[in-house]
């Protein structure tokens, strides 16, 4: 019985670590996202495809325009699959003015499916927030 009972944690203890390791492939998305904006101090968030943006607004999975509290605005472009981030990165480096080009790697990160775009160089803060702000 206790051999039996042994087996069954090493089991239950195996199936736990392996699951510490598992990452969600699921894709991030306009709709499960704005609202965690809005309650951490975003402002205007909007996912209307006319308003945010071109880019933005033919994602896949939809797009975000919200202002941080300092006034950085920030657009999401929320794309099929990681596997289409570096078209819509490039898409956004192309159709940025000119004097902006220099500076994407600054003011553009990506996170599995999720493109953010700034209008300057994010606060620290304002970046983690909405980081942290990406749903499935």
């Amino acid at each position: 019985m206790s051999r039996l009972l042994g087996l069954g944690l090493l089991v239950l203890v195996a199936c736990l670590a392996a699951g510490c390791g598992v990452r969600n492939s699921k894709p991030f998305t306009a709709p499960a996202t704005a609202p965690c904006l809005a309650k951490n101090g975003f402002t205007g968030v909007t996912s209307k495809p006319a308003d945010v943006g071109f880019i933005a607004g033919f994602a896949e999975h939809g797009g975000i325009r919200a202002t941080s509290a300092s006034g950085n605005v920030l657009t999401i472009a929320f794309t099929a699959d990681s596997d289409s981030v570096a078209s819509t990165e490039e898409a956004f480096k192309t159709h940025a003015p000119a004097a902006l080009r220099p500076h994407m790697s600054d003011i553009m990160q990506s996170s599995r499916n999720a493109v953010l775009v700034w209008t300057i160089t994010p606060k620290p803060e304002e970046a983690d927030a909405a980081s942290r702000c990406l749903k499935s």
